[in-house]
């Protein structure tokens, strides 16, 4: 089955071409920072189809600078994901995954597995196997990144939501639909704005969260254009410093912060990658051990929210 399956899953590496995308296309290095970005998650995706053991998996992704290891590993995540759905495993592979090579990056696995779920017109509504809730449902936005990504005309350009979402579902969806406005925008802060503005006023706080969280993880936009990013978000800062202090936690726990995020922290959140983690895990403990479906991942984005506008910013709601 399991070599039926994989030859059917391959990716033609062209699909994350901006220009292929029809994505904005802008000078300086934003463009092929993202790409690389989005190549290193193929990179991860095409190695777990080829892995016949972890090891092999992990001695592919390590040959990658460490600040695209993280992309690797969601693609993993989607590969393997998409190798359980489809063989009826149980989540086998992803479990493995999650437990094994993919352990200092477990926000980016989960992200992948959602990814899974979007290409096979699921949804991830009762998590991912051998992930543990609330970071569980980080798969509701690696389906909204696919989507946006993979439908920008559909769901960034009419602003298309799926049906049956429930708004807790629909908002982490929509934190991964700003993600995807990053890459889609090529790290424009001014086209992320105005991208934002057009959708109704109750998503945009979701999106700036994801523009924050790729704006720091996977960078692209200068020091200068960050505090014009910050400056933009208006009333939404604080769901801005929310996703850029998801990125610092992710960053942070792989034991690798690149500058680009180390240059965002301050200006995205008013503190460094350090502190922005912590914010990450002081919230998600104050939720105690029941913590278990989305309305509780929203509550973990809002004590992180609530720790920002601690530090006295304008803005916070």
């Amino acid at each position: 089955m399991r070599r039926v399956v994989i030859p059917l899953l391959r990716q033609d590496t062209a699909q994350v071409d901006f220009g292929v995308r029809r994505f904005r296309l802008r000078p300086g290095p934003a463009r092929g920072i993202l790409q690389a970005a989005a190549q290193a998650f193929l990179c991860g995706f095409h190695a777990a189809l080829r892995a016949r053991a972890l090891p092999e998996l992990a001695a592919e992704v390590e040959r990658l600078p460490a600040e695209r290891r993280g992309f690797a590993y969601e693609g993993a995540g989607m590969a393997c994901g998409l190798l359980d759905l489809l063989t009826a495993s149980r989540g086998r592979r992803f479990a493995a995954l999650l437990a094994g090579p993919a352990a200092r990056y477990p926000h980016l696995a989960q992200v992948g597995a959602g990814w899974a779920y979007a290409r096979l017109g699921l949804r991830p509504r009762d998590g991912i196997p051998g992930a543990s809730p609330p970071e569980c449902w980080l798969a509701w936005d690696g389906y909204g990144f696919h989507q946006g990504f993979f439908h920008p005309d559909r769901v960034i350009g009419r602003q298309y939501v799926e049906r049956g979402l429930n708004p807790d579902e629909r908002a982490i969806r929509d934190q991964g639909l700003g993600r995807a406005l990053w890459f889609h925008e090529c790290a424009d802060p001014d086209g992320i704005a105005l991208r934002i503005a057009e959708f109704p006023a109750g998503r945009r706080a979701d999106l700036w969260s994801g523009a924050g969280l790729a704006a720091t993880y996977a960078g692209g936009a200068t020091p200068h254009e960050l505090r014009h990013l910050a400056a933009l978000a208006g009333e939404h800062r604080p769901d801005l410093a929310q996703g850029a202090a998801f990125a610092c936690k992710a960053h942070h726990i792989a034991g690798a912060v690149p500058a680009h995020t180390a240059e965002a922290a301050p200006v995205l959140t008013g503190t460094g990658v350090e502190q922005a983690a912590d914010w990450t895990d002081r919230s998600l403990a104050a939720l105690g051990p029941a913590a278990t479906g989305t309305g509780h991942y929203q509550r973990w984005r809002a004590g992180i929210r609530a720790q920002y506008a601690a530090l006295g910013h304008r803005g916070d709601r």
